[in-house]
């Protein structure tokens, strides 16, 4: 049976803004001991300021995660929760993404989750408890164009989860799958930074539709599909408290609709449809 513990702490990843800022401000202000990490010191300093708990933590640093967890270890003797919640999107055409930008996008999205995941899973199995939540993608059910590594690093997020369950079944450590929607951050801003440093889109068969759909669009204040991150902060709680917490939360309406069509449609309709989008 899980323990009662005396500390309900949590360490966050990528709580410079966007949602794990959003989720470390909430998760403190009702009763939690949150471990904010940022990967830049001036956010760092920034989150200390405002009166979180912050620390520095690249997360595609391994030494760096066995330091916060360290850190935490000696702190409180235990680690109730992670929410793995840092990582970026990198547009563009899958023939105009290079093998060293999808590397690059699978280091923090998806090889620093894996990593913070098992070192923390040597912590729970030794206390015998923990909660692990996993930022996935609504774009880890369903693919959109000009997403390729973006799309890739999600898909393998939800694989490495599935099996993860599996095979901790028979403990008291539970792992969820946030599946997330349009939601209010400065991730399509940091997304377009990414798109123009690493994608020669002067040259791509895709020039024209780059200039229409990615780099000319900006995110519409009464966008009914475009959420505010508590749609997220509530699903976080309820696998933090729920004595039996689910294996999958989706956030947002985009979610739970183009979930539910993955579900139904055969893929050659499904693709006509996503490729309106």
């Amino acid at each position: 049976m899980q323990t009662t513990q005396s500390i309900k702490n949590i360490l966050i990843t990528g709580c410079s803004s966007g949602i794990g800022y959003d989720s470390a401000k909430y998760l403190q202000e009702n009763g939690y001991k949150v471990y904010a990490t940022a990967r830049k010191q001036e956010d760092v300093l920034r989150l200390i300021k405002e009166g979180l708990n912050a620390y520095l933590l690249d997360v595609t640093d391994s030494h760096e995660i066995n330091k916060i967890l360290d850190i935490i270890v000696q702190n409180d003797g235990e680690l109730y929760g992670v929410f793995n919640n840092a990582g970026f999107g990198q547009p563009g055409a899958v023939e105009d993404i290079t093998t060293d930008v999808l590397k690059e996008q699978f280091e923090t999205n998806f090889f620093a989750l894996h990593e913070l995941t098992r070192q923390s899973l040597k912590i729970m199995r030794k206390q015998g408890y923990g909660r692990i939540i996993q930022h996935s993608s609504v774009l880890g059910l369903i693919s959109l164009r000009f997403r390729g590594a973006y799309n890739a690093s999600k898909y393998a997020i939800e694989g490495l989860c599935d099996t993860l369950r599996l095979e901790l079944i028979d403990t008291d450590i539970f792992v969820s799958t946030i599946n997330t929607g349009p939601v209010r951050s400065d991730f399509r801003k940091n997304a377009i930074q990414k798109f123009k440093q690493n994608i020669v889109y002067e040259k791509s068969v895709f020039k024209k539709q780059y200039e229409a759909e990615l780099l000319t669009t900006k995110e519409k204040a009464d966008d009914v599909f475009t959420k505010n991150s508590d749609v997220v902060i509530k699903n976080i709680v309820h696998a933090l408290e729920s004595k039996r917490p689910k294996s999958r939360y989706y956030n947002t309406l985009a979610t739970h609709i183009l979930g539910g069509l993955k579900r139904v449609l055969s893929t050659n309709l499904l693709d006509k449809i996503l490729r309106k989008i």
